[in-house]
């Protein structure tokens, strides 16, 4: 008897449509999985660039004000003074605004020569300071304390031990090379924190070598930075030097106690941590095969077997800088929520196979279309588009996934602070407008605003960080405030921001809106209240661009742009 017959009817009815369903939802669940692996391999890998792009952007601006130090104590093109006693008030006056620079970290900026005379001044505070002089060449140094740029030196005390600048690496480095050079890091025995010195070597009148210009940098931001860096569960980020010594880390130490119980550096290969070593080896191989100076990803075996996906770059400088950056999480860490919406997915087709046959067909329909949904999102992140975001009223996996979607797409083009786009976002838009503009072949231009704020350093140095947060949202609501609902306001980086005008009728229009933007943030800021002051009223400056006139792409407009505002920015 065949099989059919054998069946009763309500099996013969119900069977095959559950087992329909069942395989349904087996390939439904195989093409979530997939759908949601792909994106999430996509995703993960722009999210370590992000990530890399930011530490490096992080740690280049913390290091390169140090060029500016060494610039402001010496000027190129200033000679060696043949006598420290007889400069000594020129040299307090440049040294005390060299240190002024970026007095968090380069506090202290000091000049040794090669008959052994030494000038240092370092920075306590705003105010207070401290001068270290060796004029002759010979003995100790004074030590002066005084207040204010111009402040009388208080009675010296000398040093305990002899300092000669001759026989310090700072000198050695930088007396044979022509440009600025980074010596090796230290640990600075007082504080027990990394310390990289810049130098620079100083000619006579007659251009012959005299002495050496010199700043210290100390290294803890960096390393605190990478602490409060938001990562995954089980990711990490670590800066390290070209042999593998490290210089900041997310978990763990970057520094090794030694055999007599002092700080020694800790190199990646060396680390307790498992990942840490695993990483440094991984992207060293990796960096073994490309110049690495953009960030790249890749993807390398754990002790345990399991993937890590890994983002790195090379920072490098024109003194000497060679660090490398590496962001790594473990796949997992991407891919728990899909392999959970999997399993509930797969129990929930179960579950509704068994309850009816009309019901799991209703529920298949539903998740086919969800899913169509989410593969579209997918692929919209995958790529790097913006794309629509997700609508949904679903309070199950799939609603949390479709919503996880459109978080994502928000975040990666969404500043965090003001909420306003952000750089990504208005770059993206400026192209999509320059193709618009000349697929439609629109007569009328459109504006490329930069914008950068007044004096706003000045805030932050006063009232803190938490104060200078609060004015930079009240003037980005100004700035959206100030135009019209299809234009776009985005924050550039720091206190610079990028507006697009998405249409104009001439170039005067685009003037008249940056009068009145400027007027609106010369108001006075809610965010200090009474505790304003006359010199910290900000404002900003604006440089204007016009499609086409000014650039035919989106570098070309910034740059004009930023141009334009250089040239309208007030002197002093």
């Amino acid at each position: 008897m065949a099989l059919p017959d054998r069946l009763s009817l309500r099996k013969l009815l119900t069977v095959p449509y559950v087992l329909l369903v069942l395989a349904l939802a087996g390939v439904i669940g195989v093409i979530s999985y997939r759908a949601g692996r792909d994106a999430v391999d996509n995703l993960s890998g722009q999210l370590l660039t992000e990530t890399v792009n930011r530490i490096a952007q992080a740690v280049d601006r913390h290091v390169a004000g140090s060029a500016a130090v060494l610039e402001a104590a010496f000027p190129q093109g200033v000679p060696a003074p043949e006598s420290l006693v007889d400069n000594l008030g020129a040299l307090r006056t440049r040294f005390w605004l060299a240190t002024s620079v970026h007095r968090d970290p380069n506090n202290y900026a000091y000049y040794g020569d090669r008959q052994g005379r030494f000038f240092g001044l370092w920075r306590y505070s705003e105010s207070e300071a401290e001068l270290r002089l060796r004029p002759q060449g010979s003995g100790p140094r004074d030590i002066y304390r005084f207040t204010g740029i111009d402040g009388v030196l208080q009675a010296p005390a000398a040093e305990g031990r002899i300092f000669d600048p001759r026989e310090r690496p700072w000198f050695r480095a930088a007396q044979g090379s022509t440009a600025q050079t980074w010596t090796s890091i230290y640990i600075d025995f007082k504080t027990s924190e990394l310390v990289a010195t810049r130098a620079r070597r100083v000619n006579s009148r007659t251009g012959d070598f005299e002495g050496v210009v010199a700043t210290d940098l100390s290294l803890k931001q960096v390393n605190a930075f990478l602490t409060r860096l938001a990562l995954s569960t089980n990711g990490l980020a670590m800066v390290v030097e070209a042999d593998g010594n490290l210089i900041g880390v997310s978990r763990g130490p970057h520094l090794r106690t030694d055999a007599n119980g002092s700080n020694a550096r800790l190199n990646a290969a060396e680390s307790s941590d498992p990942l840490v070593s695993a990483t440094y080896r991984a992207v060293r191989g990796l960096v073994g095969s490309t110049s690495a100076l953009q960030p790249h990803t890749g993807v390398f075996q754990a002790a345990d077997g399991s993937a890590v996906q890994v983002g790195y770059a090379r920072l490098q400088d024109a003194a000497g800088l060679d660090w490398l950056i590496m962001v790594a999480v473990p796949r997992h860490d991407f891919l728990h929520q899909v392999e959970e919406n999997f399993l509930h997915t797969a129990i929930l087709a179960a579950l509704a196979a068994l309850a009816a046959v009309l019901i799991g067909l209703a529920v298949l329909s539903t998740v086919t279309r969800e899913l169509a949904n989410l593969a579209e999102a997918a692929r919209h992140v995958g790529e790097g588009l913006p794309g629509t975001p997700l609508r949904t009223n679903r309070r199950d996996e799939l609603g949390d996934l479709a919503r996880s979607f459109t978080e994502m797409q928000q975040r990666l083009m969404t500043d965090q602070l003001t909420g306003l786009s952000n750089r990504t976002a208005v770059m993206r838009r400026i192209e999509e407008r320059i193709l618009q503009q000349r697929r439609r072949g629109d007569p009328r231009p459109f504006v490329v605003m930069f914008a950068d704020l007044n004096r706003f350093k000045l805030i932050n140095d006063r009232y803190g960080h938490d104060v200078g947060d609060e004015v930079l949202r009240e003037l980005s609501q100004r700035l959206s405030d100030g135009v019209r609902a299809n234009d776009m306001v985005a924050r550039y980086a720091g206190d610079e921001f990028v507006i697009l005008l998405e249409s104009v009728e001439h170039r005067r229009d685009a003037d008249a809106v940056r009068l009145h933007l400027e007027e609106s943030l010369r108001r006075p800021l809610a965010a200090l209240g009474a505790d304003a002051m006359p010199d910290t009223a900000t404002g900003a400056t604006f440089g204007v661009a016009v499609y086409p006139d000014d650039g035919q792409d989106v570098d070309a407009l910034l740059k004009a742009a930023d141009a334009d505002m250089y040239r309208r920015k007030p002197i002093g």
